[in-house]
């Protein structure tokens, strides 16, 4: 880890033991220090937490289908399962 992520390698470690305690994404979202937010453009239908003010860890929902609401959001509570895509500088 140290190597891959360096000083950053303690948020990242955060932010995956954050992850694993979470039952859903809804709860991931309510943590206000990892900022978990949907992502667009290109990246919708992913989301991403705060690893440093630039870096971002990125995931998507691991669901297939993934489970939406009438209005057609994603359905955060539904969403129990994800897939890490990787850390990003998209800023």
């Amino acid at each position: 880890m140290k190597k891959a992520f360096g000083t950053r390698t303690k948020k990242v470690n955060q932010r995956m033991e954050e992850i694993k305690a979470s039952d859903n994404l809804s709860v991931l979202m309510s943590i206000p220090a990892a900022r978990c937010h949907p992502l667009t453009g290109d990246k919708k239908g992913s989301f991403a937490v705060d690893i440093s003010n630039n870096h971002r860890l990125i995931f998507e929902p691991n669901h297939n289908p993934v489970p939406l609401k009438d209005d057609n959001s994603i359905d955060h509570i539904k969403i129990t399962d994800i897939q890490i895509l990787g850390t990003e500088d998209y800023h």
